[in-house]
């Protein structure tokens, strides 16, 4: 669903010639972006966020479910439905863990494709590190060598190891090589489905089964921080910190005392390691029940808090960094970043075979 505009020139040329889509699908949220490019990165004009829960059970069974097909239909029916009100011109969709991971992934954005018109690329984590650097690399400070970007998703947890200089000529921008990633199996469903799966709402977990999932995790993480040296790195104070999730904005959120969520004061904000600890000790003595009543958390995240929670836990203890610096913005701002300088690209006459 993404068509050609006529080309223009000048100020009407490349990027400012187009609207633009993004839709990431994970395991489980819906999210898509319709935007503009502007002076300084883009004007979102269109937004959608609904969570599906696609991967719902994957972790067990292998396949897509068909509550959480139809559901995940409903709202890329509402995607599709934006995309073609707002005339996009150049548009990228992208699924991840949960269709990567299911047996009838392919299948089922086959039919989305026959339904709704849009078409899907199933990434590999690697995409999703560098889409995710793209939208976070402005939050890294020029002057720490050294960055751990943390992408907590639904059915798996992505982090970056990068190295960081500053950009010659411009002062506070960063320019960042991508040294390792690697792709915990766990993300905030999969994590809630194998541990705390038919926990009853009213009853919170017991201390020891927090204490695993937080072990679970860490466990996956040592390799890769051996493999590159993190921990000295980190005692040296040559590290920093960037968190992008719902779970990371959440405590945030949490941590500003916010009745209601702001991206506007989340986003680029900065959270202490301690405070993080002891939100997240906090939160895991409470039940789904309880938790559904803190602002910010509510219904849709309640009873994938407690996971959440755990993962980001198990960073922290892995990687004591003294901040993480909180970015509410992820793929589908990378995958915007990507065709916008695309439709520069193509607009270049340089640029073009000759």
């Amino acid at each position: 669903m993404a068509g050609e505009s006529t080309s223009k020139g000048g100020w009407h040329s490349g990027r400012f010639a187009h609207t633009f889509a993004a839709i990431d699908l994970g395991t489980n949220n819906c999210r898509l972006l319709v935007a503009r490019a502007s002076i300084d990165g883009f004007e979102v004009i269109d937004a959608y966020s609904r969570p599906v829960r696609l991967g719902e059970g994957v972790a067990l069974s292998g396949v897509l479910c068909g509550d959480a097909i139809e559901r995940t239909l409903s709202a890329l029916d509402v995607c599709a439905a934006k995309i073609g009100r707002n005339r996009v011109t150049r548009a990228r969709h992208i699924a991840t863990e949960a269709c990567r991971r299911a047996c009838n992934g392919e299948d089922f954005l086959s039919m989305v494709e026959q339904r709704t018109g849009l078409r899907f690329d199933v990434i590999p984590p690697s995409e999703e590190a560098r889409l995710a650097l793209a939208s976070c690399e402005d939050l890294l400070d020029p002057e720490i060598p050294y960055g751990l970007l943390i992408d907590i998703g639904g059915g798996s947890t992505e982090v970056s190891w990068l190295r960081v200089v500053p950009r010659d000529g411009r002062v506070g921008c960063v320019a960042t090589e991508l040294i390792g990633m690697t792709s915990v199996p766990w993300g905030v469903v999969t994590l809630t489905e194998s541990c705390v799966g038919g926990q009853p709402r009213e009853r919170a977990v017991a201390r020891a089964c927090y204490d695993d999932m937080v072990e679970r995790i860490r466990a996956d993480l040592r390799p890769f921080c051996a493999q590159h040296g993190i921990g000295a790195a980190v005692a040296r104070g040559e590290v920093q910190m960037v968190g992008a999730s719902g779970t990371v904005t959440t405590v945030s959120a949490h941590n500003l005392g916010l009745k209601r969520y702001n991206r506007t004061l989340v986003d680029g904000s900065r959270i202490d390691r301690e405070s993080i600890l002891r939100i997240c000790d906090q939160l895991s003595s409470l039940s789904v029940a309880e938790l559904t009543h803190l602002p910010c958390i509510g219904d849709d995240r309640a009873d994938l808090a407690l996971a959440g929670g755990a993962i980001l836990e198990a960073v922290c203890r892995q990687w004591p960094a003294p901040t993480v610096r909180v970015a509410d913005r992820g793929l589908r701002e990378g995958v915007l970043m990507d065709l916008m300088r695309q439709a520069d690209r193509d607009a270049d006459p340089r640029c073009r075979p000759g």
